[in-house]
């Protein structure tokens, strides 16, 4: 497994999956902390009101979602100032990627990564790996 870790936020509106996420970080043993969130507005008022440390924090965040979804969402990430969005890395991720969403996705600088549902600690591990 691998010995690097980092901090994570799961933004997603299944229940269940936030669960699986939860589960598969604890599995590839690379998280020092998970916080869910089923709201993408809680996770982005979570991230404003935490005073980022230099640890690194992943969010792992659906595309696909009610009231804000994830391109709203990082929309208002990105509009943030830089010492908030700072240490912050996104991973978008989503079971029903059409070519527009992935587009537009692509677009945001905060993006560094887009994967496929289900999760696999596989792809997380690979991620890890990728991340300076």
């Amino acid at each position: 497994m691998s010995n690097k870790k980092a901090n994570f936020i799961i933004v997603d509106d299944s229940e269940l999956d936030c669960f699986i996420a939860d589960k598969i970080l604890k599995y590839a043993d690379i998280a020092t902390s998970i916080s869910s969130f089923l709201h993408a507005s809680n996770a982005l008022d979570y991230i404003k009101q935490s005073a980022n440390t230099a640890e690194t924090t992943i969010v792992l965040l659906d595309i696909v979602m009610p009231v804000m979804n994830g391109i709203n969402f990082l929309e208002e990430f990105e509009k943030l100032p830089e010492e908030v969005r700072r240490g912050y890395h996104i991973v978008a991720f989503t079971s029903s990627m059409n070519k527009k969403d992935m587009n537009r996705i692509k677009s945001f600088k905060s993006v560094i990564k887009l994967l496929d549902k289900p999760l696999t600690s596989e792809a997380l591990i690979e991620l890890m790996g990728e991340i300076k």
